[in-house]
């Protein structure tokens, strides 16, 4: 094996990321990826490189704002790679499954600029915030809120009851929305809560997510390989 190639292989396996081996021994990435892919890396060492690429993935994601034109197509792309990588490892993380599944039946997956799910569930929108701060390793300080009432509701009294059940501080919450429809009041006790990351690099993983689950979980091989295919599939 070519020098470089073992030299490759070696900061992989301690968890070096794929940007850390390109820059410390110039190798292109394509060409790192045609060397890697071929490899059947344990489940440990592809939860440790997960852990590596989400944490470089915060700061990519903090960075994005600044960034424009081809640079950011090409950070939308490196948001996706990152997305593929993570989910090898986070694929049988039960959070990680509940998160994304959520995400696709309540969230938003038009608006591009943002991660955003609403409900009238305080479970769901605390397991979902749950999600972002320990599958997705959010920062909590990224994590806002917003809380849609009905008039007879009262804003403050709403705002505090959700910082309560989500976790998040009331720091985090916008000011509350007030609508106007048919009905002036609504059995809703506490309005509709509304959580969000601001950020298109974080939609754009969250996107890849939904795309690669359901194809994983309808899989005859994803539950063989966790050793659960019988009766199952």
């Amino acid at each position: 094996m070519r020098e470089d190639k073992r030299a490759a292989f070696k900061l992989r396996k301690s968890g070096k990321s794929y940007r850390k081996i390109m820059a410390e021994l110039q190798i292109p990435r394509a060409t790192l990826s045609d060397w890697f892919s071929k490899v059947n890396w344990s489940r440990k060492l592809k939860a440790e490189l997960a852990r590596t690429a989400q944490v470089e993935s915060t700061h990519h994601m903090i960075a994005l704002d600044a960034i424009r034109g081809k640079r950011l197509a090409r950070a939308y792309a490196q948001a996706r790679r990152e997305a593929r990588v993570e989910f090898g490892a986070l694929k049988y993380n039960p959070l990680f499954i509940a998160g994304v599944m959520l995400y696709w039946g309540e969230g938003d997956k038009r608006t591009r600029g943002q991660v955003r799910l609403a409900n009238t569930d305080p479970e769901l929108i605390r397991l979902f915030v749950f999600f972002l701060k320990n599958a997705c390793r959010v920062p909590s300080e990224r994590i806002g809120a917003s809380v849609l009432i009905y008039p007879d509701l009262d804003p403050e009294g709403c705002r505090e009851y959700w910082s309560t059940r989500s976790n998040i501080k009331i720091q985090n919450f916008h000011k509350c929305v007030t609508i106007r429809g048919r009905h002036k009041t609504r059995k809703l006790s506490y309005g509709v809560c509304s959580i969000f990351v601001l950020s298109t690099y974080f939609k754009e993983k969250i996107l890849e997510w939904l795309r690669l689950m359901p194809h994983e979980l309808m899989s005859r091989k994803y539950y063989a390989s966790i050793g659960h295919v019988a009766g199952v599939v």
